[in-house]
């Protein structure tokens, strides 16, 4: 979408006063991966587009208000050594925000965004991503929680001890009994529930159990694109009742179905090169330009996405939604959506769908204020009469 669009000043318009909330961005993963979070090397007060989808002056220009920083983990590190993966993921949020204080700033509630956005920052919020990163400890959830954690998703790509995962073989037919107690810890606590990776059967046992709204941190619909990580419509269907919101994401392969046989061989393309089909390192980019040089894959457009965001809000209403786009956790972007400057062009294309500003305004930052609000209000009901558990996978699981 070009500049000369005639709803892009709108857009813009629109975004300074009602800025996105990204449910989604492994800029810490990228860190780690790239330069081991040496923030000299990556400086994101500075143009970054030769190597990350993020920095500083594209947030500005993107109308991002707030981000769910991932703390992701690779979901092949168990036990102690994902424990402490997490903790230095965490540790490199801090370390952006403490660098860039003029610019970020920590956010734990949804008032504290309100305050970050009214002091021109962008509220910085953090998202552990694969339940795998507690090691099967609820004091470990309580203390990723204390350390400014405010959703865990419940798994990554590989089905965990006491949840299924969309893209593993199911072990539990969705949550055991101390997956559904890990849930009540979250509500305890205040932790969102995230719901994007994990298979159907596990969003709906979440559902079942949950007390307080649940996220989809980065998923689409799967009735528009049948893709096991995308929402099915029942699911859909029952956020009205539980509050909670479904971000869409931006990734092709989850979006456009014509991309997805064509990722399924570009990510073998990594492989046979030694490298994970979730690398976004030069090296591994390098690999997948040559491979799109000679092998062109179909392009999603912002279109592609506003599709999703049409029938999302048709089954779960313009109170359910959010955007959580997985920058620099994906190879490939649509066009006109390749950084975090690209939410213009998004809510450009929904204007000309006829969007009014009320909704685009609930999309970008309403709903994903109330959803974390109405977790507070859940969990300080449930502090007040329920005390931590200390439940352990073999108590509740043999």
């Amino acid at each position: 979408m070009s500049d000369a669009h005639p709803a892009l000043p709108r857009a813009r318009r629109l975004l300074a006063e009602h800025p996105v909330v990204d449910g989604h961005n492994d800029l810490p993963w990228a860190l780690r991966e790239q330069v081991r979070y040496d923030l000299d090397a990556r400086d994101i007060a500075r143009d970054q587009s030769a190597f990350l989808h993020t920095d500083l002056p594209r947030l500005r220009a993107g109308g991002v208000g707030a981000q769910f920083w991932s703390v992701y983990v690779r979901s092949d590190l168990a036990g102690e050594a994902a424990v402490t993966a997490c903790l230095e993921q965490i540790d490199a949020v801090r370390q952006l925000i403490d660098r860039y204080p003029d610019d970020l700033e920590a956010a734990l509630t949804a008032d504290a965004m309100e305050a970050a956005r009214s002091r021109g920052r962008v509220a910085s919020l953090m998202g552990a991503e694969g339940g795998h990163s507690i090691a099967n400890s609820l004091g470990t959830l309580r203390q990723f929680h204390r350390l400014g954690v405010r959703y865990m998703t419940l798994t990554h790509n590989d089905t965990i001890d006491w949840a299924d995962s969309a893209t593993d073989a199911p072990r539990h037919d969705g949550l055991t009994a101390f997956g559904e107690q890990v849930v009540r810890e979250m509500n305890r606590v205040g932790m969102l529930v995230d719901l994007s990776h994990v298979a159907a059967t596990t969003m709906r046992d979440a559902l079942r159990v949950t007390r307080a709204p649940v996220v989809f941190s980065h998923s689409s619909a799967r009735a528009v694109c049948d893709h096991p990580r995308n929402v099915p419509d029942d699911v859909l269907a029952q956020l009205p009742a539980n509050g909670g919101v479904a971000m869409a994401t931006f990734v092709p392969k989850f979006i456009l179905p014509e991309a997805v046989e064509w990722t399924r061989r570009a990510d073998e393309n990594l492989r046979a090169h030694g490298l994970h089909h979730l690398d976004t390192s030069p090296e591994a980019m390098a690999l997948h330009r040559a491979y799109e040089d000679a092998h062109p894959r179909p392009v999603a457009t912002a279109a592609t996405v506003a599709d999703h965001l049409d029938h999302m809000r048709e089954v779960a209403g313009v109170d359910h939604i959010g955007i959580g786009g997985d920058f620099d956790g994906t190879a490939f972007l649509p066009a006109g959506l390749d950084s975090v400057a690209g939410y213009p062009n998004l809510i450009a294309e929904l204007l000309d769908r006829r969007w009014s500003e009320a909704d685009l305004a609930k999309l970008t930052w309403h709903n994903a204020v109330r959803v974390l609000r109405d977790a507070e209000a859940v969990a300080r009901e449930l502090t007040a009469t329920t005390p931590p558990s200390n439940a352990t996978l073999d108590q509740l699981d043999t």
